[in-house]
């Protein structure tokens, strides 16, 4: 003998199945890491990343893939770019523990492939001000030259 169906089971088993659904929709709809940050494929890492908040003394640092040369601005300014590797006085590598002046521009790694700029007496940014701040990186693959550069902005955020 057939049993007759439950209206309230029927109408809870698909207000359940239909919650199952839209939470896991929503895990696969969320943007998270790379993806909410929307980063060119060519920059591995950044800090601060879009909307980040950080210190007024924070470092702003991007890492490239291989093969790529940059330049920096942070709200409208062009910073100078110095290459870890012409840092030497006579164009040798310095030696092991030798000391080595850094001087208050955006550096250049080329062995690492990342630029990075630290707000600093003698920079044209001394630190940053309270409120939210852009950054604008050029980059360009190494055999190509800056003519062939493309660019990434971002916002972040100084307390």
């Amino acid at each position: 003998m057939k049993r007759p169906i439950n209206k309230e089971t029927l109408i809870l088993s698909a207000g359940v199945g239909i919650g199952i659904f839209l939470i896991f929709m929503g895990f696969n709809s969320g943007a998270t890491g790379r993806d909410a940050q929307r980063l060119p494929d060519v920059i591995e890492r950044m800090s601060p990343g879009p909307g980040d908040q950080v210190l007024q003394q924070s470092q702003i640092f991007v890492d490239f893939v291989d093969g790529y040369n940059a330049s920096l601005a942070i709200d409208g300014i062009a910073l100078e770019t110095t290459r870890l590797d012409e840092l030497s006085d006579n164009g040798a590598t310095p030696k092991p523990g030798a000391q080595v002046e850094i001087p208050p521009t955006a550096i250049y790694d080329p062995g690492n492939f990342t630029i990075s700029f630290l707000p600093q007496d003698g920079a044209p940014i001394t630190s940053l001000t309270q409120g939210t701040h852009t950054a604008t990186v050029l980059f360009w693959k190494i055999t190509e030259g800056p003519d062939s550069a493309r660019s990434f902005t971002w916002e972040f955020d100084a307390n």
